[in-house]
């Protein structure tokens, strides 16, 4: 809390729209929702380090919340829309894959961190054209094949999925890279981050943390890969109960027989490491199939005929390798633009520019999915000639 500064008051009390941008040279922001009017901006100096101070209407005092997710780099500028549980973003000057950000103040995950916080929270997001697949994850007993059906998807598609990386706060063995093998990090870090909520499942093993972040899974979908997840039934169970949207699939043996002939047939365990497998393997089937976490159970009778299974099963069965997939369309907004909004379409207003040319681009927000901590996905735009021909005989914005 604090005092507000006298320009922002006077601007504040002179009820200014949404979105509405502080004057006296000031690179600011002001979105009101209810009694709270959000300001977002930086400093005097022609460049926005992203701030965020909320001011109680009310009150008449200022709060600082809490923030989470990666804050967007400083700009020249920025635009701001009220969208229904967060705010739209748009950075001026910056590269086209750095201009649209969201800040979210009353979406799920921002509520249940107020509630364990006990705190104001906003969150930041990264906005994303296009849709990702869903994530796969796959799990199951040790020795049932799952690791080899995987070796034999990422073989024959190998530019269409892509392991996520994991976390661990063990140190690194010998030849293993950062960023390659896990990323490693700090127990203390990492545990702050699981309370975060950036952690779609984790696990305590011989006292070092083994994990999977919503990061290292929206890497894979930035890549324009699909993310297959290869972890147990307690990781799955966890990642069923995020907010990730996946598919899951559990592969099982045909029998505790035939798993057994397996794992000794490897030849790479001790009978006791053998014995506490299938145990561990008795309770994963149990759970697998009787809990509802999976959506897909695939039986490893045979491996070619599971393989392709599997394949049917992703809609991979008679599949014809495609061109290329095109690079991701970006919007490049010039510096001055103005904004009007209808329902879930902004149209941006590109002044100065051609007569000839098409100047307004319309941004589509009716499909966003996920956020905080992750990416917002399912932006669309395209570039159109006038307000009509994006809303089908209407003109007025609000």
């Amino acid at each position: 809390m604090g005092e507000a500064p006298a320009f922002l008051v006077d601007d504040l009390q002179n009820e200014p729209p949404n979105g509405f941008e502080l004057k006296n040279g000031t690179c600011k922001t002001t979105t009101t929702i209810g009694d709270k009017t959000y300001v977002i901006g930086g400093a005097d100096d022609g460049t926005l380090s992203i701030e965020v101070q909320i001011f109680d209407r009310n009150l008449g005092e200022w709060f600082h919340p809490t923030v989470h997710g990666t804050k967007p780099m400083s700009c020249k500028g920025h635009s701001a829309v009220l969208l229904k549980d967060r705010i739209l973003i748009l950075k001026k000057g910056s590269k086209p894959d750095d201009q649209i950000w969201f800040l979210e103040f009353d979406t799920q995950y921002v509520r249940q961190l107020q509630k364990n916080l006990g705190t104001e929270v906003v969150a930041w997001s990264k906005g994303v054209t296009g849709n990702a697949e869903k994530p796969i994850v796959i799990s199951g007993p040790s020795g049932v094949g799952k690791g080899t059906l995987i070796s034999m998807l990422m073989k024959e598609f190998p530019t269409m999925f892509g392991f996520s990386v994991s976390h661990t706060t063990r140190s690194p063995r010998n030849m293993e890279k950062d960023g390659v093998h896990y990323h490693f990090t700090e127990k203390c870090l990492m545990e702050k981050e699981i309370e975060d909520g950036k952690f779609l499942e984790f696990a305590s093993v011989h006292g070092n943390l083994y994990g999977t972040s919503v990061e290292a899974v929206e890497v894979v979908a930035d890549a324009g890969k699909r993310c297959i997840l290869d972890i147990d039934v307690q990781g799955a169970r966890s990642v069923r109960a995020s907010s990730l949207e996946a598919v899951f699939i559990f592969i099982c043996p045909p029998s505790m027989e035939d798993l057994e002939n397996r794992l000794r047939g490897r030849g790479t365990e001790t009978e006791e490491q053998v014995l506490k497998r299938l145990r561990n393997a008795e309770a994963e089937i149990k759970e697998g199939k009787s809990y509802k976490i999976f959506d897909f159970i695939l039986y490893n009778d045979n491996l070619e005929e599971c393989y392709e299974r599997l394949k049917k099963l992703l809609g991979l069965d008679g599949f014809v390798a495609a061109a290329p997939k095109s690079e991701p369309r970006e919007i490049i907004l010039p510096m001055d633009h103005s904004l009007s909004k209808k329902d879930d379409k902004i149209i941006i207003n590109c002044i100065p520019s051609d007569k000839d040319s098409k100047n307004l681009i319309m941004l589509d927000v009716s499909s966003l999915k996920g956020g905080a901590p992750g990416r917002t996905r399912g932006l669309d735009f395209q570039a159109i000639s006038s307000f009509s021909e994006s809303l089908t005989g209407t003109n007025q914005f609000s």
